[in-house]
């Protein structure tokens, strides 16, 4: 009997991640099982595939990262391809040359992916139209951080099993965060309810019609929540006064113990990293291994830019 071959769910041309919005539930469910595989390769003793051998893959990072950065170099090496990692502040965009020059240079050099973060929004998009390989956003201004919102998710189905049926609070900064962007469009097309938590100064306009209830009071954001998402102030891109101080922050948006007892008993935490403890997270709190999803988004982060390398790059 004739078996029937998997049709991948990725199939536009050229194949670029550039953003939740982008994607399918079909795609986005199609990431997740790929990267749910290399979990226990990941925590092997033989890590090394030759998936993307004979391809190479340049890490292009405008913006300082250490998870994100890392992930992608250790998923590429993992998979078999040639990993290069530019370090931009040496860069000749230091001299003036424009990203389109940047694009073109690379280009010519006939790389397999591109991973690019940088401080515009939009940057990725721009980049994806001038080279002929595939592009991944490892995020992008305000707008998005795709493979963040995918490695939670993959977080949280790997403790919970499911995303559908969830109540999820993303808190803090949401005015500055491509992390609370992307997380938004992903955990409500995976059938979660989203509520998002934040100071009037750091709560977006119009952030209602993305599908979520927003709340300046973290008891009421926070009661019956399955999931509790913080995210870091993005100090950077602060421009004037968001805050009267990070002390009265801590006070009033601050995970601390007596706050998380608002949502779910069995209520998890997570943060995209880096910390900052004592400001929007109690450090206790961050560590306890009852309750703290951080070192495990770490890890899974990893598998998920492996799927994605190994799926937009055939």
């Amino acid at each position: 009997m004739a078996t029937t071959k998997k049709v991948s769910a990725i199939k536009n041309t050229p194949k670029h991640l550039l953003g939740i919005q982008n994607l399918s539930v079909l795609e986005a469910k199609e990431i997740l099982a790929e990267a749910k595989s290399f979990i226990k390769l990941n925590r092997g003793s033989s890590k090394k595939l030759d998936i993307l051998r004979g391809k190479t893959q340049i890490n292009l990072f405008f913006e300082p990262s250490t998870r994100t950065q890392s992930s992608f170099d250790l998923a590429g090496k993992r998979l078999g391809a040639d990993v290069m990692t530019m370090n931009m502040g040496n860069s000749a965009l230091k001299k003036g040359e424009t990203l389109i020059d940047t694009a073109m240079t690379l280009n010519a050099m006939h790389p397999d992916i591109i991973v690019i973060r940088h401080q515009d929004s939009g940057a990725p998009n721009l980049l994806s139209q001038k080279v002929n390989c595939t592009v991944i956003n490892a995020g992008d201004g305000r707008r998005e951080h795709p493979t963040q919102a995918l490695l939670d998710a993959l977080t949280i189905i790997n403790r919970k099993g499911n995303i559908e049926g969830l109540k999820i609070a993303i808190c803090g900064d949401i005015l500055h965060s491509r992390v609370a962007r992307s997380n938004i469009y992903l955990m409500n097309m995976l059938g979660a309810e989203v509520n998002v938590i934040a100071p009037k100064t750091l709560m977006p306009e119009g952030i209602d019609n993305l599908g979520v209830k927003s709340f300046t009071d973290m008891k009421k954001g926070l009661d019956g929540c399955d999931i509790v998402m913080m995210l870091r102030l993005q100090n950077e891109r602060m421009q004037g006064s968001f805050l009267p101080s990070k002390r009265e922050y801590y006070e009033f948006f601050g995970l601390t113990p007596e706050k998380l007892k608002f949502a779910k008993k069995n209520a998890l935490l997570m943060h995209p990293g880096p910390m900052n403890r004592g400001v929007e997270i109690d450090t206790k709190l961050a560590d306890d291994i009852n309750v703290s999803l951080v070192k495990e988004q770490v890890e899974l982060g990893v598998a998920v830019r492996m799927a994605c390398l190994k799926l937009y790059c055939k």
